[in-house]
């Protein structure tokens, strides 16, 4: 999808691959009137990730409505240099619109027209090693008092002058020799910038966050998510309460919650949300085999802004064990509740449910399904804060079980967004499972170094039945906690949302579609097309008196459909006004042909073999079944796979590890030899 998921594991991918269906499109039909809310909106500037700090990708601009809509037009594009990836979202400050693209390239261009300003490349590939197999490369940025702060897959954090693009300063922020890269965004508030890290689906990682001073890069403080070595002591009261939810010797796996997307300040508490991970290895029976919690997985933490000090936490999966994790989006709202304004967080991860969390006290105030097939849980119990499970979940005794949804999510790192005007949340949701069954033996399992990791799970039996991969946009009424309205959207995934006073909601999608809707309804009012896939949130902004909206195009897909060729990609920033007249420019590309050679004749026993090692290294870009989804090259049309001088030289020397393909200098000639007999036989 990413999805973005940055640590899906490939045995999820290959599930969800062989599970795809399409389903067509539903028309939605009215919804009442929702309770008003209060929210933060973003003005005139996009100054941070979700617009303001309180993250709830909502723009108060309304000089584009419900009633205009057909009236907007392109008013600019800008075509980015060929890349790894522009799963992205720009800001936009005074006037300059700033974003990144590849190994966290930052662009800064004239919002009014889309002029190149200046870039900056932080040139991660020559940094990033063996990282460069685990990260995608790309942040989003963020921006406090003339700097522009951005990570690089290396795991540094460098703040650059908005001005001239010029580094004023860098930190290393994670261990270089470690599996553990940089990824997601980092927050900047109050004179600070945060980060976290992701990589625990690859090695044995301890998550962490760690806060720096704006203007000098100095570490100000630093929290763990999960309790270290209790030998060498704890960090503070929080690590030795968190220890007594562990069991075993977890610290040898790491135990992962590592910090990789969602964070949220909230400027009337002067807290940091920290949305955290899942378990490393996923399979709680292997990392802490005597059950327990696992503080602090799978939870939202509230940190004291000034000192890092735990304030309080909810967990929405105790004692994870499905790859479910609480890093979706953390957003700030006040809802109505017992006749007064209460101050709340509101959260939709992968497991289903849609939280309402007091961010005074971290107690919840209600929980309900948004999915449609959520089988892990019957419900979440409002007096405990803790879900009632289903026992077969959690496949004992070593019987498998399709767990809805699955290790993708219901709703993963695309953006929802929030409108104060109609009350409704909307939520790029998807609807899937994935089997879990323990291994022959738990505790024999090993890590694999240098790969992604299955998470410690076996292999279901063949005949075991898996939903499809559909998605959804569902507008959810927060305060009733009911679902208002639904779009169908069918197979794979689409992007993130922006609603807007203007009675709107945008949304990027798979198909290459930008989609406006009637926040209230969801009527489908307006489209373009964009000629690309879109996974990023759209931003909207005002310049002199008229309003934008911008989004970025790309798509960094593993699962078809859809597809987008990799080379053909035309990854662009499109704006749009009202009564715009640009055109995309025409694409004079043509798609690749298979690599024929009928002298060749592969060796399917060496084919089988190569099919392993490329789910095992290659299918998380490449695509599965050697079919690339616009991640990466499609292999099977791509002559260097074809040679082995030139295979040996990319795959094992690193020849375009600038272009951001990692080096495998560990696979011997015999491997490289299987790799290319599947792909040369990959189905065309």
């Amino acid at each position: 999808m990413i999805t973005n998921k940055h640590s899906i594991g490939v045995r999820a991918l290959l599930v969800a691959a062989m599970a795809l269906a399409f389903m067509p499109p539903v028309a939605a039909g009215p919804a009442e009137p929702a309770p008003r809310i209060a929210a933060d909106a973003a003005g005139a500037n996009w100054f941070a990730k979700g617009g303001t700090h309180g993250e709830t990708y909502y723009s108060g601009l309304d000089r584009i409505t419900s009633g205009n809509i057909e009236r907007l037009g392109l008013g600019w594009s800008h075509d980015i240099d060929p890349g790894l990836t522009s799963f992205s979202a720009p800001l936009m400050v005074d006037g300059v619109l700033y974003f990144a693209a590849g190994q966290s390239v930052v662009h800064a261009v004239d919002a009014r027209s889309g002029k190149l300003l200046w870039k900056h490349d932080p040139e991660a590939y020559r940094l990033a090693g063996h990282k460069l197999r685990a990260g995608f490369g790309l942040h989003d940025l963020a921006y406090l008092d003339g700097r522009i702060f951005v990570g690089t897959v290396d795991g540094r954090l460098i703040a650059l002058d908005a001005r001239t693009g010029r580094q004023d300063w860098s930190v290393q922020t994670i261990d270089p020799g470690s599996e553990a890269y940089g990824v997601g965004t980092p927050r900047a508030f109050d004179g600070k910038v945060i980060i976290g890290f992701g990589g625990a689906d690859y090695g044995a990682l301890r998550g962490y966050v760690t806060t720096y001073d704006a203007a000098t890069g100095k570490q100000l403080w630093r929290f763990h998510t999960v309790p270290g070595d209790p030998a060498r002591g704890f960090e503070n009261e929080a690590m030795a309460m968190a220890a007594k939810t562990w069991t075993g010797e977890w610290w040898k796996h790491g135990g992962g919650g590592t910090v990789w997307n969602a964070m949220t300040y909230d400027e009337r508490f002067k807290r940091v949300y920290i949305g955290v991970g899942n378990g490393s290895p996923w399979n709680q029976k292997i990392r802490s085999p005597g059950g327990g919690d696992n503080l602090f997985l799978a939870s939202i933490v509230a940190l004291d802004a000034d000192t890092g000090e735990y304030q309080w936490h909810y967990q929405v999966n105790p004692g994870e064990t499905w790859d479910y994790s609480a890093a979706m989006d953390i957003e700030l709202a006040e809802l109505p509740i017992d006749g007064k304004l209460r101050p709340v967080l509101l959260h939709a991860p992968k497991n289903g449910f849609f939280y309402v969390i007091d961010r005074e006290t971290g107690k919840l105030v209600s929980a309900e399904k948004f999915a449609r097939n959520v089988n892990w849980a019957e419900r979440i119990d409002l007096r405990t804060g803790r879900p009632v499970e289903n026992p077969a979940a959690r496949y004992p005794g070593g019987r498998p079980f399709v767990v809805q949804p699955g290790s993708f999510g219901a709703h993963n790192v695309q953006t929802m967004s929030l409108s104060p005007r109609t009350g409704l949340a909307y939520i790029p949701a998807s609807e899937n499972g994935f089997p879990y069954v323990d291994p022959p033996d738990p505790r024999a399992w090993q890590r694999r170094a240098g790969m992604v990791n299955d998470g410690g799970l076996g292999l279901p039996p063949a005949n075991l039945k898996v939903p499809p991969l559909t998605s959804a946009l569902v507008a959810w009424d927060v305060l009733r906690q009911r679902q208002a309205w639904r779009i169908e959207l069918g197979a794979g995934t689409n992007g993130g949302t922006l609603a807007t006073a203007g009675n709107l909601v945008f949304q990027g999608q798979g198909s290459g579609q930008f989609v406006a809707y009637a926040a209230d309804s969801g009527k489908r009012l307006w489209s373009f097309d964009a000629g690309n896939g879109i996974l990023g949130n759209p931003i909207s902004y005002e310049l002199d008196g008229r309003q934008y909206v911008t989004v970025i195009t790309g798509w960094r897909g593993f699962l078809p459909p859809p597809v987008w060729d990799y080379r053909l990609q035309r990854r662009r920033v499109l704006t749009f006004a009202l009564d715009g007249k640009a055109s995309l420019p025409p694409s004079t590309s043509a798609e690749l042909p298979f690599i024929d050679d009928p002298s060749f004749k592969p060796d399917m026993s060496k084919a089988i073999a190569g099919l392993i090692l490329y789910a095992q290294r290659c299918a998380l870009c490449h695509g599965f079944n050697a079919a690339a989804a616009g991640g990466a090259p499609d292999l099977r049309r791509s002559a260097m796979a074809a040679d082995p001088t030139t295979f040996e030289a990319v795959v094992r020397q690193g020849r375009l590890m600038a272009a951001g393909m990692p080096r495998f200098e560990e696979l011997t000639a015999e491997e490289l030899e299987r790799l290319q007999h599947y792909i040369r036989s990959a189905p065309r």
